[in-house]
């Protein structure tokens, strides 16, 4: 990865934040996107005093334009761009029928049309370096959750443009990477929105507990490097997806009772 050119969209915290440090440390050129500008200035500064190359644009993830601009700053300050990762993304925590569906299309603007946008402007020249477009999915892309209609229908239809792009470039040379992490220690279910488009502020699960950052960002480098079609992480989020091929009907009534257990859970 030494000299590779990457852009890691939402890369001022969490997942992208450790990607970034991932491919930084191996030599890679790195541009980061937020939408905050001091997070991401600072998370800048901090890379950049440990001499890593990586730089920030400011962006709106769900705006198109913004896409296209983060593609030709790449360009300017690099001349190339040899990986997309499509990192940037939100949750949502309501019931179906509770919930104001400008939430929902906020959600899916965010993680799925973001993800149009900046894989349009990016693949041409990812094309001609035969590099790799990722997708920073989710098990929800396989399996729906209870109080997260948005989140599960944006990672659903992630994985299926996904797959599309993975065939449609089968003889490029592009590789094309669709990443599950199962629950990931971070900020998002922090920033999650509520029924009313708020963030809900607190976690509702334990964070201690799950996978970190870092560790999470670790196997999506790798797969990368490997060039694999698709990573499933946790042991809990393989489990899943295996009950939700063979045993559907037991995989639902499990998600049931597992997101029940969350702290204020929308179902009982």
């Amino acid at each position: 990865m030494k000299n590779k050119v990457v852009i890691i969209k939402g890369g001022s915290s969490g997942i992208g934040k450790a990607l970034a440090e991932q491919f930084g440390l191996k030599g890679s050129k790195v541009l980061i996107t937020g939408r905050n500008k001091q997070e991401l200035d600072n998370v800048v500064n901090e890379f950049q005093k440990r001499n890593l190359i990586v730089h920030g644009f400011q962006a709106d993830v769900s705006n198109e334009q913004d896409n296209k601009a983060m593609a030709n700053e790449a360009l300017r300050l690099f001349g190339s761009i040899d990986i997309l990762i499509n990192n940037a993304g939100i949750s949502m925590r309501a019931l179906f029928s509770d919930v104001d569906l400008d939430v929902v299309r906020k959600v899916m603007d965010i993680n799925f049309f973001g993800v149009l946008y900046a894989t349009k402007y990016c693949l041409p020249e990812i094309t001609k370096n035969k590099g790799s477009v990722v997708g920073i999915s989710s098990i929800n892309g396989f399996i729906g959750l209870p109080g997260r209609t948005g989140y599960s229908s944006s990672k659903f239809a992630l994985n299926g443009f996904l797959d599309v792009l993975r065939i449609e470039l089968l003889k490029t040379g592009v590789h094309v990477l669709t990443a599950c992490p199962g629950f990931t220690a971070s900020n998002i279910r922090r920033r999650a929105l509520n029924k009313d488009g708020q963030a809900q502020g607190e976690s509702p699960r334990v964070e201690e507990k799950m996978m970190s950052a870092e560790e999470c960002a670790e196997h999506i480098y790798k797969a990368i490097v490997k060039r694999k079609r698709t990573l499933i992480l946790t042991s809990q989020g393989r489990l899943a997806i295996w009950l939700n091929k063979w045993w559907p009907w037991m995989a639902d009534r499990l998600v049931f009772y597992v997101m029940a257990k969350e702290t204020d859970a929308p179902i009982k």
